[in-house]
This record gives structure tokens, C-alpha cells and sequence, in this order.
């Protein structure tokens, strides 16, 4: 069943890449100017800033921080790589806990050049050497599952359930999921793996967007909510039912997007919220 139309802001979150011409600073004034009440905050938009300030500066707005995005990409063949992926994701807690986010996205990346397997249990170390770090500051981290047409280099985690094993494997209270319908919509047991889900209390994030047909573009061609297949507001109904209550948070990746008004493209995911999420 799919859940009741939102009717308010209350619960829109809207990720820095969503609207990438502007600056953190830019978006800060624009999302709390348009009532968005929530953020999610992709690493390089802190880049030679003030880590401390901007979170000030995005609470003084009215807006909350959701998460920082995003830690990850710890497969390589190389040992080095690896040490190195490790080290820029402590690194990224330690950017989380200054910007006062209380999560970090994970995208856990992977190397062509190795089987998804092996690549998996890299992932899983790396979570691990994380955990005593977020931990100590209070940052939890969100296994983002990515749809398989990213299994060579972006995630070897592709499902919900593969996710939810390795929630498992790692057996941290601080390690749950992150839901991105673009990447999940497809999955005849979503709405299982999100019951599972509910069940360990580990659904710490909701990410909406729409997969348009034809896609131009498997990276930046996402779609606003109600432009494509995907049946958002359905999928949000199970995250609900299963005890989610968070954000929803758009996440889009678009060339032709990116290229019109800023302030009309935001005016439009609001739309797009109300009328499809």
C-alpha cells in the first residue's frame, strides 16, 4: 500500500549535487528561503571552508543537518589504496562531527580488477576500521546498496539484502542502510530486505529521485519525482511502515538539470515532492 501524500516541508531534504551550481553558502540562503528543511552535504562543497562554520550557518537557516556524503570506495587490489581509502574516511568522520551531520553515507566502491567477492570483504574491513572512530564522535554510517550497473568500480554492494549482510556481518548498532529508489526500485525482494530492515532497526536513511525512460545517461540522468518508472511513493510506505520517520531526501544527478535556473529546478523538486513522493 502506498503511503499518504505529503502535505508540508517538514521533511524534505535536498543533497548539495542536487542543485551543483551553487555553493554551499548559495544553497544555504536559497533551502531556507524556500522552507527546505533539511540537507544533506557532499564533502566537496566544504572544501577550504570552515567546517564548524557551515553547519552554524545551515543551523542559523533553519535547516538540519541529515548526513555527509559520502565515505567509501575502500576496495583496491593495491594495499596502499586501501590503507589510503581508509584513512579518507576517518578523515570524513572526523569532517561529520565538525559539520555536527550524524551520519555518513557509504558508497563502498569496488575494483574491476578483483572478484565482487573479495572486493565485499575489503568493504567490510574498512566499515570495521571506521567504527571505534565514529563511535567516539557519535557518527553512524549508511551502507548504501547501488543498482548492479555500478558493480565494477562504484559498489560492490548492489542489493538491500546484500547490505542488510553485511549489517550483519559487522554487528555495530552504527552501521545500518541507506534507501535510494533510483538504485533499488527494481528488486522483487525490496520490500522484504526493507521489513528486515525495520525489524534490526538499521533503515537510517531514504534517498528519492526517478529513473526516466529512456535514460541518456546511467549517471546524470535522473529524474524529479513522477518522471519516470519508479513507484516512490510506495517504496516510502514500506520505509514507513517499517518504523522509518525521517527525511526524504532528494537525490539527483542531472546534465540537464544542472543547466537550468536554480531556484526554478528547486521550486520544481517541491512540486515534484507533493505531487509524487
Amino acid at each position: 500500500m502506498s503511503a499518504q501524500p505529503l502535505t508540508d516541508f517538514s521533511r524534505l531534504c535536498v543533497h548539495t549535487i542536487t542543485t551543483k551550481p551553487w555553493s554551499i553558502e548559495e544553497a544555504t540562503d536559497r533551502y531556507g528561503a524556500a522552507g527546505v528543511r533539511g540537507v544533506t552535504v557532499w564533502r566537496q562543497w566544504l572544501e577550504g571552508r570552515d567546517i564548524a562554520r557551515v553547519g552554524a550557518s545551515l543551523r542559523a537557516a533553519g535547516i538540519e543537518i541529515v548526513s555527509l556524503c559520502r565515505g567509501g570506495f575502500f576496495p583496491a587490489v593495491d594495499a596502499a589504496r586501501r590503507r589510503a581509502a581508509i584513512d579518507d574516511n576517518l578523515r570524513a568522520i572526523d569532517e561529520a562531527a565538525a559539520l555536527g551531520a550524524p551520519l555518513i553515507v557509504l558508497v563502498c566502491g569496488a575494483d574491476p580488477g578483483q572478484p565482487l567477492d573479495q572486493s565485499r570483504g575489503q568493504i567490510a574491513d574498512g566499515i570495521a576500521a571506521m567504527l571505534d572512530r565514529a563511535d567516539a564522535v557519535g557518527v553512524k554510517l549508511a551502507i548504501e546498496p547501488l543498482h548492479p550497473m555500478y558493480a565494477d568500480s562504484r559498489s560492490a554492494i548492489n542489493t538491500l539484502r546484500q547490505a542488510n549482510d553485511m549489517c550483519d556481518r559487522l554487528g555495530s548498532p552504527s552501521v545500518g542502510v541507506a534507501v535510494d529508489v533510483y538504485h533499488l526500485w527494481w528488486d522483487p525482494d525490496l520490500q522484504g530486505e526493507i521489513e528486515r530492515c525495520g525489524r534490526a532497526g538499521r533503515l537510517f536513511a531514504f534517498h528519492v529521485c526517478d529513473w526516466r525512460t529512456p535514460t541518456e545517461d546511467l549517471l546524470n540522468d535522473r529524474g524529479l519525482m513522477g518522471e519516470g518508472c519508479i513507484d516512490v511513493r510506495q517504496i516510502r510506505g514500506w520505509v514507513e511502515q517499517n518504523g522509518f520517520g525521517g527525511f526524504v531526501e532528494v537525490e539527483i544527478f542531472s546534465n540537464r538539470y544542472w543547466a537550468m535556473d536554480q531556484g526554478e529546478f528547486l521550486e520544481r523538486i517541491k512540486q515534484a515532492y507533493l505531487d509524487h513522493t
